[in-house]
């Protein structure tokens, strides 16, 4: 594993990584972790659901970008490992496959470095660093990957927590526009569009617990997508993106699971 300065473990306040991993029903959280996540059930029992559902597109898209030919892969907001993770769908259909996961939480680290094993003929690697600073993501990543070749970045049930004050969209754009053509971009995003009371809610409690949570509009979701060309059927509800290539998640049909998601290739 390829890491950065460890950074100290903040069990204080719940951090997303944690939260999902509760959510999908992991030991790997604190209880700060797991009573945010009661306070956000209260507020929609679904937030499993959209977890396994974010989990479900992820693999899902991971198999399609391997289908077509894509043997590198960047996963930012890896979180912490639940199998099958995106190294195993992409080594199942290309063996050569190479990984590199990013993430900002020293315990994702801790459980990478344990569970994360690559193929005999891929690569797997780890790098500890925030999508907040593109440049030491890259700087760590093109020495895993070879960067004259299409590079798929995943940024999936990540981007939510990076505000506009943060650049949001001019991060995205830094970490792709060192990527060369024929790159793919893969997000997920929860949004407001669906259940705005609910979503102001869950806004106004995890900020009092110091997360951000940035959701956005189909419109702003979209925009992530500029000067990309979007693989059909483009920007979509999480689940409804090519629901042929996985299984469905128990659930996922009480209504419509507030987020979207899309992939698209860097021209």
């Amino acid at each position: 594993m390829t890491g950065q300065t460890p950074i100290e473990m903040d069990t204080s306040k719940p951090h997303p990584a944690r939260m999902y991993d509760w959510y999908l029903g992991g030991k790997d959280n604190y209880p700060v972790d797991e009573e945010m996540g009661r306070q956000m059930l209260a507020l929609d029992p679904r937030v499993p659901v959209m977890a396994r559902v974010n989990r479900a597109f992820m693999h899902r898209a991971t198999r399609w970008l391997a289908q077509n030919g894509v043997r590198q892969f960047l996963d930012i907001g890896t979180g912490i490992p639940t199998e099958p993770n995106l190294h195993q769908i992409a080594q199942a259909v290309a063996p050569d496959a190479r990984v590199v996961y990013c993430d900002n939480d020293p315990i994702v680290l801790a459980h990478a470095a344990a569970l994360l094993r690559s193929s005999d003929t891929g690569v797997t690697e780890y790098l500890q660093a925030d999508v907040r600073d593109p440049d030491a993501i890259l700087d760590g990543a093109r020495k895993i990957l070879d960067f004259d070749r299409p590079v798929a970045l995943s940024l999936v049930a990540l981007l939510h927590f990076v505000s506009d004050a943060d650049g949001a969209h001019d991060l995205v754009g830094r970490l792709l526009s060192e990527l060369p053509s024929g790159s793919y971009l893969t997000v997920t995003h929860a949004t407001a569009d669906f259940t705005p009371e609910e979503s102001a809610a869950a806004i106004e409690k995890l900020k009092a617990a110091g997360v951000t949570l940035a959701l956005r509009s189909r419109e702003e979701f979209s925009r992530f997508f500029d000067g990309l060309d979007l693989v059909e059927p483009g920007v979509s509800v999480v689940h409804q993106w090519h629901p042929e290539l996985g299984e469905p998640v128990p659930g996922q049909d009480d209504g419509v699971i507030p987020g979207y998601g899309a992939v698209a290739r860097k021209p």
